[in-house]
This record gives structure tokens, sequence and C-alpha cells, in this order.
């Protein structure tokens, strides 16, 4: 943990206050110290609600809209058609794939915006089963996160019976060991949606290719919260939303991430008109395009393309190594106050305690969470639910403090308590 927030230690004074008192004088000298807290000034947010549901779907950036009413009014409006070169509308999923490449530790050129995650999990799969195909027959089966998002798992089963592949669901602790010469790739989330675990990239990248596997990351839960290292650690193919803690707006375009050495040997089982060669060529043949626009496939969804371009423009100049020092931090401020303030045997954390284990959310296991949730929002405390008895917890350092941190787990304890409402 970086020394901004490094806890600060006076056992005298803390024994003269209640621990609430504390606590609350804790996340106030941590929020004045935050170099990220001027952040939150740049999103739509009001004072009476602690917004911890960034990791579903994040907060709108307060320059936005006035951006899409241009795109609107002015480039849809009045240039209509001239727009998609005047404007640049047709070169926004790379442009926009080199502005988010950095946030997950990739160099220009090899992300494409566009599609939806499930759409782009598709690609990336059918992609790497048929790079694997190039190494020779045998490589049948796709290791896959057995406790993925859904519908990673539906697509993979899917592309698996078009490809003639078989699904090996494993914990993803156990995929390392589990490559052999049969491996054709492993689907793994970087981040458990559910847990908040955060799995082993870098080791299970390196056992992957040590079998002659590829590596097919899911990057939801991760990307906009802490490192990735995509380049660093030689991922192949990689995809991720942009609706998280990417802020990019509900159902924002994902982006498929393709390694430059496949770039030239990426095969898309979607191959469309706008990842040709020569697009305007109309021909009836396929030629792909270079590089990382064979990622594409039709027309851009130019308006949510846009927002989410905008939408980046919170993260000019923020270092994610700074971003992952917060949400280290306020994930273990949250936790410590949740320990301080739950009524003993209501809520035990399953979000791992190890920092080189966690992700930037904490989940809680509570019996009574789907009562409990509701609750805490009508009081103001924004999280979800995961059924049948996880309370989720997103910290999304741009825009979240120590403040809310503290307030959300003494919300909780009032609801686990049932203390009544102000």
């Amino acid at each position: 943990m970086s020394d901004t927030y490094e806890r600060a230690q006076e056992p005298a004074e803390a024994e003269r206050l209640d621990v609430a008192s504390a606590l609350r004088e804790e996340a106030r000298r941590l929020d004045a110290a935050d170099p990220l807290g001027g952040h939150r000034a740049k999103f739509a947010l009001d004072e009476e609600t602690v917004y911890l549901d960034g990791n579903s779907l994040g907060a709108l950036p307060a320059h936005v809209p006035a951006r899409m009413a241009d795109v609107i009014g002015r480039e849809w409006g009045e240039l209509r058609i001239r727009s998609w070169d005047e404007s640049g509308w047709w070169t926004a999923p790379e442009r926009i794939g080199d502005r988010i490449a950095p946030l997950v530790g990739a160099a220009a050129g090899q992300i494409v915006a566009g599609d939806s995650t499930s759409v782009n999990v598709f690609k990336a799969v059918v992609a790497a089963a048929r790079l694997a195909g190039e190494a020779g027959e045998g490589r049948d089966e796709i290791l896959v996160d057995a406790s993925t998002f859904p519908t990673d798992g539906y697509i993979a089963e899917s592309a698996a019976r078009m490809t003639g592949h078989r699904i090996v669901p494993l914990d993803p602790a156990d995929i390392p060991a589990a490559a052999g010469d049969r491996t054709a790739l492993a689907l793994v989330n970087h981040v458990d949606y559910r847990t908040g675990r955060l799995h082993d990239l870098p080791g299970t990248t390196a056992a992957l290719h040590a079998a002659g596997a590829l590596a097919v990351w899911d990057l939801c839960h991760s990307a906009g919260a802490l490192p990735v290292g995509l380049d660093a650690h030689g991922v192949d193919l990689a995809v991720g939303c942009t609706y998280k803690y990417l802020n990019g707006g509900p159902g924002s375009p994902a982006y498929l991430y393709v390694a430059e050495r496949h770039q030239d040997r990426f095969d898309s089982p979607l191959p469309g008109w706008t990842s040709h060669a020569d697009p305007f060529g109309m021909t009836p043949g396929y030629r792909p395009a270079d590089g990382a626009v064979r990622g594409r496939v039709g027309t851009p969804d130019i308006l949510s393309m846009l927002a989410l371009e905008a939408a980046l423009d919170v993260w000019d100049g923020v270092a994610i190594d700074a971003v992952r020092a917060k949400s280290l931090a306020l994930t273990d401020f949250f936790l410590e106050c949740v320990r301080a303030y739950a009524p003993e045997g209501r809520v035990t954390p399953i979000t791992p305690e190890a920092h080189a284990e966690r992700g930037s959310q904490v989940a809680l296991a509570c019996a009574d969470a789907p009562t409990v949730m509701p609750e805490l929002i009508k009081r103001g405390v924004v999280g979800d639910l995961r059924r049948p008895d996880i309370l989720r917890f997103g910290f999304t350092p741009l825009y979240v403090g120590f403040a809310d941190a503290e307030q959300a787990a003494r919300v909780l304890a009032d609801v686990l308590a049932g203390t009544p409402s102000d």
C-alpha cells in the first residue's frame, strides 16, 4: 500500500473516542490525503447516496451529456452522413481501443472497441481454437473457469460444439496444473464476479504457454480497477466490458484485445464488412484487414461508442497503480468498519484478505441478503445482490471515498441490527 493511505497510529486518542468516532475521523483524514479525491467532482453523483455498484454500472461522468448533445444535434443532426469522415465516426473503434489500451497494459493497435462482451468472447474463443489448431492435431479441449460469469460458459460451450472441442470446467487455481498437450486454450475471468477474488493472470498465462496452449482472459471486473499487464504477461486474447469501472454507460461497447503476434493469423468467426481490407469495395469474397481491425464486425454503434470515448476523458493523467493503491486501502478500511460495526455472525467476508488475491469489490455472505440489500438501497447505500446470499459492494476509486466506506458499513450494521432508519 502507498504511503498516502498508511493508517494513523494514535492509540491514546483512539482510546478516548468511541469506535464510530475514531473510524469517522480516520475516514476524514484518509479522504483529505487522497490524491484521487478530486476526481469525484467529475461525476454526476449526489451527496445523499453512497454508490457502491460501479462494478455493475459505473457512474456518469458529468461532461458526457454535453458531448452527446453535440453528437446528436450537430454531428448527426447537421453533418449527418458526413460525420463518418468529418467527425471520425469510422475510426472510432480503433481510436477508442487505443485509449483503453494503457488501462490494461497494452500497446496501441491491439484493441478494438465494439459489440458486446459476449460477442467478443465468442470471437476470442473460436479464434484461439483455430490458432491452437495450427500447431497440430490433438488439442481438443478448452479449459473454462468453472466459476465464470454464466454467459462466458454458455458462449464457450457453443464455440466448443462448433469447433469440435470439449469443455473442461475447472477452478481457476487448478488450470495451470491441468493444462497439457490436449489443451487448446483456457478462458478465465481475471476477477471473480461474485467473490471479488483476483486470479493469477501472469502465472496461469505462463503455465498455458508452457503447455503449448493459449490464454484468453475476461477483464470485465479488473479493467479500470487494477493493473492487468496484457503485453507484459504475454496474454494472447482478452475481452472486457466498459460500463463498469470504465464508466462508459449502460450497454456501452465492449472491446477485444488481440496480441500483435497473432493478428496476421487471427481468424474471426464473424467476418463482417467493416473488418474487410476494402470495406467499401463490397466484393463477395472476404479479405481481412490488417491489425486489430480484424476484430470488427458490423457498423459501429456510434452513439454509445462516442459516449464511451467521452467517458474515458476522466482517465486522463490517472495512473492505474494509484487507482490500485486506493482500491486496496478502501476495501481494507471497509472490511475494518464492517468488523467493528456489524453484529457478530451476521455477515462473513468471502473476498480474500490477501491483497494479491483481491479485486476492487467486497462480497459478504449474509443469510438475509435478499432483504438486506433492498433496505440498504432504501437508506442510500447502493450495492447489489447475488442470490442466494451474497451482498456485493464495488469500490470505484475515482469517485468512492473513505467516508463512503465508513457510512456504508455503519448503515449495513443498522440494517442487520434492525435499527429503524432516520
